[in-house]
């Protein structure tokens, strides 16, 4: 029996928390950040579009987890 949070399953979700968690809190900095120092707003629309990409990526992987959980079943 493996010990619990070391399968390879519990660190792709570990992973993906992490991608999620940062993707939050440096779209809201860098967005605060924007306000504070009177950036243009393409600036901080490509900083959105970085946030978009990043829980996309988040999204992705949830789903390829999702998969190989589904296949392990049988």
């Amino acid at each position: 029996m493996t010990p619990t949070g070391k399968t390879t399953e519990a660190q792709a979700g570990q992973r993906v928390a992490l991608i999620m968690a940062a993707t939050g809190v440096l779209w809201v900095l860098f967005t605060a950040l924007g306000k504070e120092y009177g950036w243009p707003n393409r600036v901080i629309a490509l900083f959105d579009l970085a946030a978009l990409a990043g829980f996309g990526f988040a999204l992705w992987n949830t789903y390829q987890l999702w998969r190989a959980r589904q296949t392990d079943k049988g």
